[in-house]
């Protein structure tokens, strides 16, 4: 099928009204959880990650995919008028958007968020339809040994790039496939660290370890520490949205590189939105003529990030469904809704599942045009969401968790799970522990194991053989470089640190 006739495939899908109305309903949502202070993509999509039980996938996965960009959009409202980062790729928006919104101009810069994340958020659909189907055609030729060493290389580079250590990184990647073996062995058939339990003879569930590791944990570190502001309604008119003619013309190029750079980083496994946030706004600020403007209200320090990371947040797509290889771990929430269903992303998925393949991206057009929509007429209803005091909003929270982890299997052990897993969740965060590399341990874990055992039954037990094929040698001598670098880097950093306190102590 040519591009036109797959183009007329996917408008065709997404346009029915059951995916309009999620689509709708997730764009919504996802607005509303990243305006929120202290949640995000993640914590939303395990919220109603149960939800994709009783959908079809295709529908299960525009429904997720828009709170995954709609947070974007969503979380740079309490960036700038709060100095609150809502989402933390929209961390770095706090440094001009707030500035902007102490001068008068938080208007403006909400608008030309609204643009900068319309701009670079197309530009990521752009690149998704143009490279995916490459990349998937090539990773046709690709084995049992060939999947297992990419998967590698994608648990490996998750933990790696996480915000603690790469030894904690690893540990949680390890753990995250251990609680993966539990049930039964898809081979033998054998039960595996069950303990005589029949609830977990099939396995743990995914949703309800998302849902507490991120939702629960979340809700129960954010309570005390996330406190409402009064805001005035008011304060943001229709009249104070309008750029002036010099901001558009500060904001083109720093919108079309930061896109360019978003998409970049959002296709690279373990880099994401968040790092190409912060790495725009640094190439912007390096190749202005005037860096002084930089953190006192620069339009440009706003609609790069923005536009970097709604363009990330669309190519993070072409390794999850391409390859099969989530980047991060709300890709792996993703992979795991199509497993529900019965799906595996890979190369197969573009051929094999194009209603799927192309609905969604056409959805992800449709997305963008209504958060469009959205964004700007609802400011006012934003601003007196972020005004409710968050004491009176955790509670209901808490409990539509409860009743999506019981409503999966109707089961009381999933709601049990959920309170472990929470627990669990909060327990690493007070240890510095990343929750991420867990959840794509636990995506992973099963196919990085089904793929080993199947590469290691075709070279009849000679591991060296799987090596000395050439993709396969290739992507696990970059898997070992990556490691080697990553524990380099941290213990270097480590040695900064050091050498900075005997230096200030001996100042003392």
């Amino acid at each position: 099928m040519d591009l036109i006739s797959n183009i007329a495939l996917g408008l065709d899908t997404a346009l029915t009204p059951v995916n309009l109305m999620y689509c709708f309903f997730g764009v919504f949502v996802g607005t509303l959880i990243g305006v929120l202070p202290g949640l995000g993509a993640l914590a939303a999509i395990s919220m109603l990650f149960p939800m994709t039980f009783h959908l079809e996938p295709t529908t299960a996965l525009i429904m997720l995919a828009g709170i995954y960009y709609g947070t974007a959009y969503g979380g740079s409202t309490a960036s700038i008028l709060l100095n609150i980062p809502g989402t933390t790729s929209s961390a770095v928006t706090c440094l001009d958007g707030y500035p902007m919104a102490q001068q008068g101009r938080a208007g403006v810069a909400l608008a030309m968020t609204a643009v900068a994340s319309f701009y670079g958020g197309i530009y990521g659909i752009i690149v998704l339809s143009v490279f995916t189907p490459v990349v998937a055609s090539w990773a046709l030729s690709f084995g049992s040994a060939e999947y297992f060493a990419l998967m590698l290389l994608g648990l490996v580079a998750a933990s790696s790039v996480s915000d603690a250590s790469v030894v904690k990184g690893l540990a949680m990647v390890a753990l995250g496939i251990l609680l993966a073996t539990v049930g039964m062995d898809p081979q033998s058939g054998t039960a595996r660290f069950t303990f005589g339990s029949l609830s977990v003879l099939d396995g743990l569930s995914i949703s309800a370890l998302a849902m507490g590791l991120f939702g629960v944990a979340e809700i129960v570190s954010s309570i005390g520490r996330t406190a409402a502001r009064q805001l005035d309604p008011k304060a943001i008119t229709l009249r104070k949205l309008m750029p002036t003619r010099d901001d558009f013309r500060r904001s083109w190029g720093p919108m079309f590189r930061s896109s360019t750079l978003g998409s970049l980083f959002g296709a690279l496994p373990g880099t994401g939105p968040t790092v190409a946030a912060f790495v725009s706004y640094g190439v912007e600020k390096r190749i202005s003529k005037e860096p002084e403007r930089f953190g006192k209200g620069a339009i440009e320090g706003v609609v790069a990030p923005e536009s970097a990371n709604n363009a990330a947040d669309q190519t993070a797509f072409i390794p999850t469904l391409s390859l099969g290889i989530p980047g991060s771990a709300t890709m792996a929430l993703m992979i795991g809704a199509l497993m529900v269903h019965g799906i595996h992303p890979g190369p197969k998925l573009v051929t094999d599942q194009p209603e799927l393949f192309w609905g969604l991206i056409m959805s992800f057009w449709i997305g963008n045009l209504l958060l469009v929509v959205l964004n700007l007429p609802l400011i006012g209803l934003w601003v007196r969401l972020l005004s409710v005091p968050y004491h009176l909003l955790y509670p209901a929270i808490l409990m539509f968790i409860c009743i999506g982890a019981y409503s999966v299997h109707y089961s009381a052990f999933d709601v049990m799970a959920v309170m472990g897993f929470g627990a669990l969740g909060y327990a690493m965060r007070i240890f510095g522990m990343p929750a991420a590399p867990l959840l794509l341990g636990f995506v992973l874990g099963p196919l990085v194991e089904q793929h080993f055992r199947r590469a290691m039954v075709l070279a009849r037990g000679d591991f060296s053989a799987v090596i000395e094929r050439p993709i396969t040698g290739v992507v696990l001598g970059i898997t070992a470089l990556v490691l080697i670098w990553s524990i380099w880097a941290g213990m270097r950093q480590k040695a900064r640190m050091r050498d900075r306190k005997l230096t200030a102590g001996q100042e003392d």
